[in-house]
């Protein structure tokens, strides 16, 4: 890989044209422009982070999360860029060459969770076990849907994620100017792919990360291919894929920490045992920042009279480690460098660092003491009865439509229910399945139910759900 390939500003539908008097943006900073006037970006502020449909102005959403990873990414992508340049590492590797790396993993943190569904990581889970239970049972005049559909596509649906849909989302289903979405740079889509490969190639026991979970759908392949030739990276991942992943896992790691704790999850003397049996394990050794920090800073808030002086101290022990984290990113980064460039690298920045263990715990302590207790479990039923109930309805009311059986097959209420699905969704798969066998329209179909699902914000999903249920 190079930097010239990676850095690339082609287009899908690239014009060339003069540039306006004045303007002195780069092609990544338009990238910017277009994401952050999109009506895309602005749902994420009613998308859940961790606590859906949450009341209080503290707690975090999909919009605050990705404010958040964008600043921390641009951060590793200033420090990361001025290490290569004072280390020369790479000579074609100048001032032009390091801003655009910084202008890409802020718009990237801007975008990473766009494609999410409504109601966090849960509504996608929501999605895989819906298709996976009735999709099998599903006809299209009396035949098996799954017959119909190829092995690939059922996987796609077997296998939904988030991460797919970003890229759907933002170069289909966005409808700017035309067909091509918000049209961003090539050198920006391709690091948003965490995971390039498909739904038949994903492997979830294989010590390389990258193929974890998928991240283009079928319908979107042809994309995807001319993003890996063009920046040069044939089934690699971006190296600027794993900034962004290193910038995300801090963010909500220490994010979901914060918000636990302001909701009560979490105590003071929780996090200060959390912290002192790693640094017992590691035989006695302080996690940085470690256990006494967490203690001056009780200290402090004690004497300066803070109010609540254990929020005090954790919110900026977090900020302390925030610190920490990003520096470790950077270093890490550094340290792998040829191995990035060549597309070896299997595991995530932290691993085999001293900053391995404390990211592991954050980890562990958000299952622990948030997502594996009652609170989350009820909503997380309510939220499954929202997803069974809208996939249901909207699945049935789309496998006629648009074919030569709609007016015979539909209903009533399946004609409203197409009424109701945005002209943006309908008009990309209008567009995709022009001249496409029946098969493929058919997928085209019930991925247009899984768009349509997935631009919900966590309030409109509901609001549709008691909408469409009669519940006042």
């Amino acid at each position: 890989m190079n930097w010239q390939e990676l850095l690339l500003e082609k287009r899908e539908r690239y014009a060339r044209s003069t540039p306006r008097p004045g303007d002195l943006r780069s092609e990544f900073e338009k990238d910017y422009h277009r994401i952050i006037g999109s009506a895309s970006f602005r749902r994420l502020q009613d998308k859940t982070q961790v606590f859906p449909l949450d009341k209080s102005d503290f707690i975090r959403t999909r919009l605050t999360h990705s404010l958040e990873v964008s600043s921390f990414a641009r951060s590793l992508g200033q420090s990361v860029g001025a290490e290569i340049i004072d280390k020369k590492l790479d000579p074609a590797f100048g001032e032009r060459q390091k801003e655009n790396i910084s202008d890409i993993l802020q718009c990237a943190g801007l975008i990473h969770d766009i494609g999410n569904p409504p109601f966090g990581h849960f509504g996608e889970l929501c999605i895989r076990c819906w298709f996976k239970e009735n999709l099998p049972k599903l006809k299209f005049r009396d035949q098996p849907v799954t017959d119909l559909l190829t092995e690939w596509m059922c996987q796609d649906f077997y296998h939904f994620e988030g991460n797919a849909q970003a890229l759907r989302l933002l170069s289909r289903l966005h409808f700017l100017v035309d067909e091509h979405g918000m049209n961003l740079t090539y050198g920006l889509l391709s690091s948003i792919i965490k995971y390039p490969v498909s739904s038949m190639e994903t492997d979830t026991e294989s010590d390389d990360i990258t193929r974890h979970k998928i991240g283009y759908f079928y319908a979107d392949r042809e994309l995807f291919d001319d993003l890996m030739s063009s920046t040069g990276l044939y089934g690699h991942r971006n190296p600027l894929a794993f900034l962004l992943e290193a910038a995300d896992d801090i963010a909500y790691k220490t994010a979901d920490l914060e918000d636990a704790f302001k909701k009560g999850f979490i105590s003071f003397y929780d996090l200060l045992m959390e912290i002192e049996s790693i640094e017992k394990e590691s035989g006695g050794e302080e996690a940085p920042p470690g256990s006494a920090y967490l203690k001056r800073l009780y200290q402090k808030g004690k004497e300066t009279g803070t109010d609540e002086p254990e929020l005090y101290a954790a919110q900026n022990w977090i900020v302390a480690l925030q610190s920490y984290l990003l520096n470790s990113a950077s270093n890490s980064f550094i340290e792998r460098y040829d191995e990035l460039m060549e597309g070896s690298c299997k595991t995530d920045l932290f691993h085999g660092t001293k900053a391995e263990r404390i990211m592991d715990l954050l980890g562990d302590m958000g299952f622990r003491y948030v997502f594996d207790t009652e609170f989350i479990y009820k909503l997380e039923l309510a939220t499954g009865e929202i997803y069974d109930y809208l996939l249901n309805r909207l699945v049935h009311a789309c496998i006629y439509y648009d074919t030569e059986y709609w007016e015979q097959s539909r209903t009533p209420s399946d004609h409203k229910l197409m009424s109701i699905i945005s002209d943006n969704y309908k008009r990309a798969y209008a567009s995709q399945s022009a001249g496409k066998p029946e098969g493929e329209k058919l997928y085209l179909r019930l991925l247009l139910v899984t768009d349509y699902i997935s631009g919900m914000t966590d309030s409109y999903a509901k609001n549709l759900y008691q909408d469409i249920r009669g519940i006042r």
